[in-house]
């Protein structure tokens, strides 16, 4: 017999979470290893537990889809599935952008949500058949040639500075703005950009000539 599938919940709304938590408990291959109200003690507690999946509230305290980025880039072995009434595209697009591999809508049966992990947990990539068609349209959209085209000024300018190896507090402090300031064009520059890290972004921009080597801060 295989091992259970361990799970992290996350939803800010008790009586729907502990609903959640007792369906999936009630299978006898799934084993709910802990649950967060927030995104912050949603990240904190896969950290800790490193589970198999987590299942994350889009709209909970904290944002589920940051919580899935920081998930992904922290603990890569973990599956992310987003559990959320929202059939919002772009929600659906951030959150596979981000890391998630599962989107479900919440009123889905105990049997279906079971079924989600199961599969997302062996590797398998599920969004609701109702945005599937969505999803695919927009990824079937030809891409820019400049893979930094739809940055704003001000992104590539911080982009910029990532690639030559500057921090957050760093950037902030070069360009006179506030670190939180410097966080939130980092969560729109991965978004833009398709990628998870900020590795991943200095990278790509380093491919097109953005960022000069040993430019960072001394």
């Amino acid at each position: 017999m295989s091992e259970a599938i361990r799970v992290v919940v996350a939803d800010d709304h008790p009586l729907f979470r502990e609903g959640v938590i007792n369906s999936l408990r009630s299978m006898p291959d799934i084993v709910v290893v802990a649950q967060a109200s927030d995104a912050d003690e949603a990240v904190r507690l896969v950290r800790e537990e490193l589970p198999d999946l987590a299942l994350l509230d889009v709209t909970m305290p904290g944002g589920g889809i940051e919580a899935a980025r920081k998930i992904a880039a922290a603990c890569p072995a973990t599956c992310i599935v987003m559990l959320t009434v929202s059939e919002d595209e772009d929600d659906l697009l951030a959150a596979m952008k981000a890391g998630a591999s599962g989107y479900v809508l919440k009123g889905v049966s105990a049997r279906e949500l079971a079924g989600v992990v199961r599969s997302v947990s062996a590797g398998e990539v599920y969004v609701a058949p109702s945005l599937a068609f969505g999803l695919l349209r927009e990824m079937s959209k030809p891409r820019a040639s400049d893979p930094l085209a739809e940055l704003s000024g001000r992104e590539r300018q911080v982009l910029e500075l990532v690639a030559n190896g500057l921090s957050n507090q760093e950037i902030g402090f070069k360009l006179g703005l506030a670190e939180k300031t410097i966080k939130h064009y980092m969560t729109n520059i991965l978004t833009k950009l398709q990628v998870r890290s900020r590795v991943e972004a200095a990278l790509l921009a380093a491919r097109v000539g953005l960022g000069q080597p040993g430019g960072g801060a001394r």
